[in-house]
């Protein structure tokens, strides 16, 4: 079985957390959190729409954010977006304010594409090809894996999860990768999308346990926009309905 499987939660899905564990070695720990991610607060605006504030953040990835608060796709829950392009994660409350944002690491195969079966294979017999990070909506689910530690599940039939970065095996560099300034090496798990230490302890898993979230991951084989079936012109549109007459060009924070 996958070593990151998986014991699914019953009735954790939103609330019901557990405190988070402190696996990592101190050396590991402490370079874990010194990975530059920001927990700076950029609060929405009146009418609970996603804003980045002065964050850089991909055209498509301001796109995804801003439909999931203006279509109600999201439900009454938080929105996760994980941009694979640009390896970094989104982090929004469910009023649409950012809490914070971190780069993340991701499968080490290009595809937005579960292989199926992938899931219940061990990690030796996963083949490189099959180690992709799927694109897609997914409800977040808090659960633990079989080593005992809290994780978010994306995919837990593909055994796809969000976790603490793991500084296990040296030669992968786990933490230098997190901490470099290009994401062309952020590609080196077999499909979980691994986050700094305190990013997934102090944003993203209190967050799911309090108010559930819908995680948006977004396509990296084509557009965002044709993959999730949305475009601009429908965001552009339902933003001005949601302003009101007159107020077409009150914000700047445009997909």
């Amino acid at each position: 079985m996958h070593a990151c499987h998986r014991l699914r939660l019953i009735g954790r899905r939103f609330g019901l957390g557990q405190r988070a564990l402190r696996w990592a070695p101190a050396a590991a720990l402490a370079l874990a959190c010194a990975v530059p991610n920001s927990f700076a607060v950029v609060r929405a605006d009146a009418r609970g729409l996603a804003h980045f504030g002065n964050h850089a953040a991909s055209r498509e990835a301001r796109l995804i954010a801003r439909w999931a608060f203006v279509s109600g796709d999201r439900g009454p829950h938080a929105v996760v977006v994980v941009d694979k392009k640009n390896a970094k994660a989104f982090v929004f409350d469910a009023v649409g304010t950012l809490r914070g944002a971190a780069p993340v690491l991701l499968g080490s195969a290009i595809g937005d594409h579960t292989v199926p079966g992938v899931g219940d294979k061990p990690l030796s017999q996963v083949r490189p090809e099959e180690r992709t990070t799927p694109a897609g909506r997914f409800v977040a689910e808090p659960g633990v894996n079989q080593r005992g530690e809290d994780v978010v599940w994306v995919d837990y039939d593909a055994a796809v999860s969000m976790h603490r970065v793991r500084a296990n095996v040296k030669s992968e560099r786990r933490l230098q990768r997190l901490a470099s300034k290009t994401a062309a090496d952020n590609r080196i798990s077999f499909g979980c999308i691994n986050m700094p230490v305190r990013f997934y302890e102090d944003v993203l898993s209190p967050l799911v346990h309090s108010a559930g979230a819908v995680i948006y991951v977004l396509p990296e084989t084509r557009s965002a926009a044709e993959f999730f079936g949305v475009s601009e012109q429908q965001v552009r549109a339902a933003t001005a309905q949601t302003r009101g007459p007159g107020r077409e060009g009150a914000s700047s924070d445009t997909p």
